[in-house]
Formats: C-alpha cells, structure tokens, sequence
C-alpha cells in the first residue's frame, strides 16, 4: 500500500511540473500522459482560468504531500 501511495505522488509531481513546463514552453515528452490534468482538469476549472501555472505548481506540492504520506503509511 506504501509504494502504491509513494508512486501515486511521484506521478503526481511529475504531471505538476510538466504541465507547468508545457505552459511555459513546450513538452515533447510523454506530452499526452503527463499532461493530461494540464489539458483536460485544469482548463475546466474556472477559479484556475489565467493561473495554470500556478495550478501546476500546486498539483506538483500536493504530488509531494502525498509521497510523505505514503512514507508514514504501514507496509
């Protein structure tokens, strides 16, 4: 259960920043996976409309809670 939560964060950090990297510039790489919540999520959002970035930014932090959640979790 412990690396299931542990990889859910890193995938969650890994989407943050490449979406954050795809407004910025742009992603050739694993561009259709990693930037799914970027795409799809966030432009549906209507509080997140002119601060995608940010919103990226904030997936990325929460990918990172997650992670040190999972570490205190039991194996």
């Amino acid at each position: 259960m412990r690396k299931t939560v542990e990889t859910i964060g890193f995938i969650l950090i890994l989407m943050g920043v490449s979406g954050a990297v795809d407004r910025l510039w742009t992603q050739p790489i694993m561009g259709l996976f990693f930037n799914a919540l970027d795409r799809w999520v966030i432009p549906r959002l209507s509080f997140a409309t002119g601060y995608e970035v940010y919103a990226n930014l904030l997936v990325a932090v929460i990918g990172g809670v997650v992670i040190l959640v999972g570490g205190r979790l039991k194996a």
